[in-house]
């Protein structure tokens, strides 16, 4: 039953996102061409990547809002890196960012593992270490376009196969996410854990472990677009993707990522950034204030949380039928 009304709301998702393109399109005809619409996909590709993240997390019945702030230290680390040495390779400082972020994500789990601090205390206190932590580095400095090599910035630049290789990045994201969820013990210890701590426990799986490994892929994840956001809008600073946590919290929400843990999915996820890509992108168009984006962000938060909760409810009076029949 978790999984039809799952797969459910993937679909009324989709047809939501496609209703919006049509209505928006009906008024700028530009708007719906293939072109534009890759254009904000490749925008929201970073989005996408942090959902996926946040997704993991939030399928153990945890939350992780230090993401953007590991973003921020982890683009200012590289940022600082490359200026210093431009020598370097780009994929070596991917998989510098890559590490870093990952250990930031460990030390978040293993606060919550080993000292069981809840996750939400524990990264919204890490949200502040970390982005003071980007401050003690770069002594307030910011890194700008003349000091970054032109390597550093042109790498996600470019193009494969017609499609921007930023937006490559986040389609073997979605790829690999999918497969990591669907196809591995891991993930269906992520599922466990989410879905019945005791339960999981007795079948043999260490939630707090899961709970750890979840932060650990978060914070690779972060420190991934870490050198993906610096290298995209060429500037690193303290206030690099400042607030941006409501926006990725949004994302998998919006998917069906239950914040009771356990149930969702990695294409729900993705649905649920390009939703609020589709929102971003034609709030301008129709001469819609952006800041309004906020407004109906947390709108379409509150309303998700109530449909899964319904949606869980049903489910319930279900089974229980079903048990009494019997």
């Amino acid at each position: 039953m978790i999984r039809i009304l799952a797969r459910q709301r993937e679909v009324w998702l989709a047809a939501a996102i496609a209703l919006m393109i049509v209505a928006v399109a009906m008024r700028f005809p530009a708007f719906a061409r293939p072109a534009n619409l890759m254009t904000v996909f490749n925008d929201y590709s970073i989005l996408i990547i942090l959902a996926l993240g946040q997704m993991v997390v939030i399928l153990t019945r945890s939350i992780d809002l230090s993401m953007a702030s590991n973003l921020a230290f982890t683009g200012m680390v590289v940022a600082m890196t490359n200026a210093a040495f431009p020598w370097v390779p780009i994929p070596v400082l991917i998989v510098m960012a890559m590490t870093i972020g990952a250990g930031l994500g460990a030390f978040n789990g293993a606060l919550v593992w080993k000292l069981g601090i809840p996750p939400i205390v524990v990264t919204l206190g890490t949200l502040t270490v970390y982005r003071g932590a980007t401050f003690v580095v770069s002594g307030g400095a910011w890194v700008n376009a003349d000091q970054m090599s032109t390597a550093f910035i042109q790498f996600q630049r470019g193009w494969f196969l017609g499609i921007p290789v930023l937006s490559w990045f986040a389609i073997v994201a979605v790829v690999a996410f999918y497969l990591l969820m669907t196809r591995t013990a891991l993930g269906r210890s992520i599922y466990a854990a989410g879905v019945n701590p005791t339960a999981s426990v007795y079948a043999g799986i260490d939630v707090g472990k899961a709970k750890f490994v979840a932060f650990c892929v978060s914070g690779m994840v972060s420190g991934l677009c870490g050198y993906l956001w610096v290298s995209r809008y060429v500037i690193a600073s303290t206030e690099v993707a400042s607030g941006y946590e409501l926006q990725i919290v949004a994302a998998c929400v919006i998917g069906g990522i239950s914040i009771a843990g356990g149930v969702g999915t990695v294409i729900g996820a993705a649905l649920g950034a390009l939703f609020l890509g589709i929102i971003g992108a034609a709030l301008p168009v129709i001469n819609v204030s952006p800041f309004w984006q906020l407004a109906i962000s947390g709108s379409a938060i509150i309303l998700a949380v109530i449909l899964n909760a319904r949606g869980q409810k049903r489910g319930g009076r279900i089974i229980l039928k079903k048990a009494e029949a019997a």
